[in-house]
């Protein structure tokens, strides 16, 4: 009798074992698929490349959430503690994400490939007159300007180095990444096309912007961006820089000023109000609201909408 009633003890015991075992595993598939790269973008730009060249082999997580201001954001312990499971956290640089070095150096992943997306790329420097505005701007940015993803050219560049550590983590789907980073930079290339040929005969070359977001868009189509505030949308800019903006609106004839969707459109309706300019969003895309990404817009979508306010401003 007790030797039955032991090995019934020890069958009970053995089934809640094999329970508890298949219940560790199915949690463990769901935290981490291994069939995908789990990957980790700073900023949406970075994530929708990611996405555009991993496709279905990558399970790509953004980091600063829809809706939110990226220049200010920083991530919870709670989102640090998911990257010690990533395979790839791909950033910007150019000091866009002020907490990134910290946060690599603070992980015990070996395997993490970190992704600086602005590596290897010709970077522009930012120049203001407002000797404060540009002291702040060292503080918080450096000298660089950090939106190079405005640019196509140099978004294809950014794709790239996305892909080429997508093959460093997964080598044997090289000639997949390979084929859609292709796909992708085609389309990059096209966009650039088509923002050289409706912004070509223009009238104005001025555009008046709420943040420094569009030196590299302008810069690559021959543009001249005025900005209200500098590299950050929460720089706030003199009383002086304010008037100077507005004289330069009546003295080039501007038509509209730019403001945000992420950010505060009160300065810029305070310009146009005293010039009898118009207001309009231009996207700097640094972050999509929960609402566009719902309606399925993208990196390439929000450019081309950018194009048609642009040529709206220019011509």
């Amino acid at each position: 009798m007790i030797k039955k009633f032991f090995s019934i003890i020890v069958a009970v015991l053995m089934l809640l074992t094999t329970a508890c075992s298949t219940q560790s595993k199915t949690q463990s598939n769901i935290e981490k698929n291994t069939d995908k790269l789990i990957v980790y973008a700073s900023i949406y730009p970075m994530y929708d490349f990611a996405k555009k060249i991993g496709k279905d082999k990558v399970d790509v997580k953004l980091m600063v959430p829809p809706g939110a201001e990226p220049h200010q954001w920083e991530p919870t312990a709670k989102l640090m503690s998911k990257l010690e499971k990533a395979d790839v956290f791909i950033y910007n640089g150019v000091n866009m994400e002020m907490w990134a070095d910290k946060l690599v150096n603070s992980l015990n992943n070996d395997k993490l490939i970190v992704v600086e997306a602005s590596r290897g790329i010709e970077l522009r420097k930012f120049e203001r007159n407002d000797e404060h505005a540009n002291a702040e701007n060292k503080h918080h940015h450096g000298i660089y300007d950090p939106h190079i993803w405005l640019d196509p050219i140099r978004a294809i560049k950014q794709a790239e180095n996305i892909k080429n550590a997508f093959i460093k983590a997964d080598e044997k789907n090289k000639e997949f990444y390979e084929e859609n980073f292709k796909e992708f930079a085609d389309e990059l290339r096209q966009l650039d096309e088509k923002y050289k040929k409706e912004l070509k005969d223009r009238k104005l070359d001025y555009i008046v912007v709420s943040h420094a977001a569009f030196g590299y868009m302008a810069d690559r189509y021959g543009l001249k961006q005025i900005s209200i505030s500098g590299l950050s949308p929460q720089e706030e800019p003199s009383a002086a820089k304010m008037a100077k903006i507005s004289k330069l609106v009546d003295e080039y004839g501007i038509k509209y000023i730019f403001f945000e969707t992420l950010a505060s459109p009160k300065l810029a309706k305070v310009i146009a109000v005293e010039t009898g300019a118009k207001t309009a969003v231009l996207n700097p895309i640094g972050g999509m609201t929960k609402e566009d990404m719902e309606k399925g817009k993208d990196y390439i979508s929000v450019m081309y909408e950018n194009l048609e306010v642009l040529k709206k401003a220019v011509h």
